[in-house]
């Protein structure tokens, strides 16, 4: 039996979604454990481009069950958009090959509202949140009163009165921090989610119990984070993070599977650096290289669209995600975006205050003190996508990845030189 996840150890994007996909050949389950429809994947295969946001990669291969486990916040709504974007595409997305946790957390049009108004209002300190409700989401499953799950949509009475409550006090709530704000309904909303819940009804189960199922009977699993883990909650850049542990810490709390089932931990690292939203970046580059790095790798949110940040890799953020998430091997994706630069540079140390140090600072104001320490390297100035083996690549993209895995101290098992399945030299 073989137990996989993969986790990004940056600020996200990291391209996880492509080596889940290729993963999901040996495996016959992938989890979705934290986060909600904030997250994006993009995979391309035979020349088509599926975008994912709340579904795991797991949903496009055939014969393989896709779970969206009780760590996630739902929105029921967004939700049953992208599943039908795919069976309008041919896809499969039933009951008999997606499974939705009845523990999982609903986002509800008040989250969207609050998530609107608390940025609003912290303005030139906004967070920088994709705006759907999922930090508001998490805030309510964490103080409890104002929880609703997936399992509740199914008891219309209780469902109903709890909403009644919860609506009025996040009317008065949201008049007191911006007099404009709509006044919500609770009927309505009632109305329209006991619509989802019934059009989901057939994929709500109790997903715990079926994922220790289908560990006693020896299925292969994969897990599949969202985000990065140096947007963990508890890990990351606090507060310029998500809401969940995005980490491999959300493993066990987002499935309710043990975390040392998993015998093979992979971590994908981009071969730059990017993020999205604020908080502190010390590689960023606002110059014209960070610019081609956002051109030539298409650096626009999966989700929102929004241009990402852009700089050097950071051999020390992502080696302290390495280390939080116990990583045995590493995936260096993106490296053809590289390809065209006379020169690459890789953060192998800070100097914060006058000291050098390989530690990540654990405070927002000692990482937006922290000067790089780089190390150069040359360019190879040659196109790589149509490499297959590591003998393929010019020995400037060779020595990168050596420099990586060096700094990282782990071994290096993929690299990602194009978009395509193909595009991997598995090693």
């Amino acid at each position: 039996m073989t137990v996989t996840s993969v986790v990004g150890l940056q600020w996200g994007d990291e391209a996880k979604g492509k080596i889940v996909d290729i993963l999901t050949d040996s495996h016959e389950i992938v989890v979705r454990y934290q986060g909600g429809n904030n997250a994006g994947h993009t995979v391309k295969f035979d020349g088509e481009t599926y975008k994912l946001s709340l579904l795991p990669t797991g949903i496009l291969r055939p014969g393989v069950t896709a779970v969206i486990g009780n760590g996630l916040v739902v929105n029921p709504e967004a939700l049953l958009k992208e599943m039908k974007s795919l069976t309008d595409r041919g896809v499969r997305c039933d009951g008999g090959n997606l499974l939705v946790s009845d523990r999982a957390h609903v986002i509800l049009p008040y989250h969207i509202v609050e998530d609107a108004v608390f940025e609003k209002r912290r303005g030139a300190e906004a967070i920088g949140t994709t705006g759907r409700g999922i930090g508001t989401a998490y805030r309510d499953k964490a103080l409890r009163s104002h929880a609703i799950r997936i399992g509740d949509l199914y008891h219309p009475a209780s469902f109903r009165s709890r909403l009644t409550e919860i609506v009025a006090a996040k009317n008065l709530m949201l008049k007191a921090l911006d007099p404009n704000v709509e006044t919500l309904d609770a009927e309505a909303i009632f109305a329209s989610y006991t619509d989802y819940a019934e059009q989901i009804k057939p994929h709500v189960i109790d997903t715990t119990a079926y994922l220790h199922k289908a560990l006693k009977a020896g299925k292969n699993m994969l897990f599949e984070g969202a985000q990065g883990s140096l947007l963990d909650v508890d890990h990351g850049t606090f507060p310029y993070v998500t809401s969940s542990n995005s980490s491999s810490a959300g493993i066990h709390s987002g499935s309710g599977i043990p975390q040392r089932a998993i015998n093979r931990m992979i971590g994908i690292v981009k071969a730059y650096t990017t993020r999205v939203g604020g908080g502190p970046f010390p590689t960023e580059l606002n110059n014209a290289t960070g610019q081609h790095i956002r051109d030539v790798g298409h650096e626009y949110g999966t989700v929102t669209g929004r241009p990402r940040r852009c700089g050097w890799l950071d051999g020390v953020a992502t080696s302290y995600g390495a280390r939080i998430c116990g990583v045995d091997e590493i995936a260096v994706m993106l490296l053809d975006v590289l390809a065209q630069l006379d020169e690459l540079q890789i953060c192998e140390a800070y100097e914060i205050r006058g000291e050098r140090t390989t530690d990540f600072p654990s405070h927002v104001e000692d990482l937006e003190a922290a000067k790089p320490i780089y190390r150069t390297i040359p360019g190879w100035k040659q196109d790589i996508t149509g490499a297959r083996k590591l003998s393929d690549l010019p020995s400037g993209a060779r020595r990168y990845v050596d420099t990586v895995a060096e700094l990282m101290g782990l071994p290096v098992k993929f690299i990602s030189i194009g978009p395509d399945r193909e595009q991997t030299i598995l090693l």
